[in-house]
């Protein structure tokens, strides 16, 4: 098996994490994201690198709540899938989210079985504090709005299922 390592994002690394997303976005399996938002958000993503210099996967962990997290962007190239990429990525992300102080990690996905080997469960309607929904609704991260299923990213999650994993 070819090494990999999973380290942190640089800004050199953004325009390989489009490459690497695009498809999955004209797949419409990731929601795209422009590139300032990508340059932006680069020290919440951790990249997976090949041996020879390759971007071969990605992810980001966005903080949402005092506790809680949002895995997001999880991508890998599709000549290393079945590698064991997605699931570094994500230990990584997990470790950092735990270091973080976070307890739930949240993701929005079609990749139900990847999720769910890794811990994750479907959400359905889980609420939070009403408390806490009162400040959280006053985001304007669509990542809040997703994890709240408020009304207006309901065009963008079709067929997506909301998951959420206690860490």
């Amino acid at each position: 098996m070819t090494q990999f390592q999973v380290r942190r994002a640089r800004t050199s690394d953004v325009p390989k994490i489009i490459a690497l997303v695009e498809p999955l976005v004209a797949r419409r399996i990731l929601l795209g994201k422009e590139r300032v938002d990508l340059y932006g958000a680069v020290q919440e993503f951790r990249v997976a690198e090949s041996a020879d210099g390759e971007v071969i996967g990605a992810g980001a962990l966005h903080v949402l709540w005092e506790d809680l997290g949002e895995v997001r962007t999880l991508a890998v190239a599709d000549s290393w899938l079945g590698h064991g990429v997605g699931h570094a990525l994500l230990t990584k992300l997990e470790a950092e989210a735990r270091e973080l102080g976070l307890s739930r990690l949240f993701c929005l996905t079609f990749e139900v079985a990847f999720f769910t080997r890794h811990g994750f469960e479907d959400m359905g309607h889980e609420t939070v504090d009403p408390d806490v929904y009162a400040e959280l609704v006053r985001s304007h991260d669509e990542g809040v709005a997703e994890f709240l299923d408020l009304a207006r990213v309901k065009q963008n999650t079709l067929g997506n299922t909301r998951m959420l994993k206690l860490i």
